[in-house]
């Protein structure tokens, strides 16, 4: 006999019973709603931005910002200039780095030079029998250098001779002295523009269509006669960047000639000093 309840399936009495609805973890307010509660909807971007301005700056950081923004502009400023100085000798060429270079080396053996002639009078006024006639032959023989600087003598001797020629007349002042202290620099020993003797206390100043020195005006072509080593002063001029070039984006006609012998005969008048008295006794 069959039992009707085969069919039937036990029930597991282990079994549990699983809701029939998961309540959903708890959600944020929609932003209508937070607005509706009366607090402001703010995104992730909008509270950054809220923490982040306006700043607060204190006084101090304030200081320190400005010392900071100076010291960083004084500083480009200074690599700017560095830049634009050695622009000139970067861009240069191999002949013209090693013309300065000599030069340089020129230069500094004229110091030597004149050191070891300092020390050679120094030693024959110690070693001399007849100090007193020493030191009146040094005395005569300084005193016509000493007047060959101030103008009072005339001079001879090589060196070169600097022609400017300005028929737009848009060399100035500036630019001539610029050519005079190159020239000083390179050992120029005496020097006369346009029948104008230079001097340590020489000026220059524009005057129209020329230039005064000294109170004396004078005109284009510029002729500078030099007493000098030649060897010294014409590639003194002639540097990348320096005299000839300023004087040739002017478009002046410049030209350098040396010679065996240059004659400065342009005379300045011996001035007696009105307070200064020589100390030597």
């Amino acid at each position: 006999m069959s039992n009707e309840n085969e069919d039937e399936t036990p029930e597991n009495p282990l079994r549990e019973e699983l809701p029939e609805e998961v309540p959903a973890a708890a959600e944020e307010p929609e932003p209508e709603a937070a607005e509706e509660n009366g607090v402001p909807s703010l995104s992730g971007r909008q509270r950054l931005g809220k923490g982040l301005w306006p700043p607060r700056v204190s006084r101090a950081q304030l200081i320190v910002a400005v010392l900071l923004f100076g010291l960083g502009f004084g500083l480009a400023v200074q690599v700017a200039s560095n830049s634009d100085g050695d622009s000139a000798l970067r861009g240069a060429r191999q002949e013209d780095l090693v013309r300065i270079l000599d030069e340089l080396d020129s230069r500094t053996q004229r110091l030597e030079d004149e050191k070891q002639g300092l020390e050679d009078q120094r030693t024959e006024l110690e070693n001399s029998s007849n100090q007193a006639e020493e030191a009146r032959k040094q005395t005569v023989e300084k005193e016509k250098q000493l007047g060959i600087l101030a103008g009072t003598v005339a001079a001879q001797g090589p060196g070169i001779t600097l022609t400017i020629d300005d028929a737009k007349g848009a060399v100035k002042a500036d630019m001539l002295l610029d050519a005079i202290q190159e020239l000083r620099a390179a050992g120029a020993e005496a020097i006369q523009v346009n029948g104008v003797r230079v001097v340590a206390g020489t000026y220059l100043a524009d005057s129209g269509s020329g230039v005064k020195v000294d109170g004396n005006k004078i005109t284009q072509p510029y002729r500078f006669k030099v007493i000098g080593k030649p060897q010294d002063l014409e590639p003194a001029l002639n540097i990348p960047g320096g005299v000839v070039q300023t004087l040739e984006k002017e478009q002046a006609i410049v030209t350098v000639d040396r010679s065996t012998k240059i004659v400065v005969d342009a005379l300045r008048p011996a001035e007696r000093p009105d307070y200064a008295q020589s100390s030597s006794r």
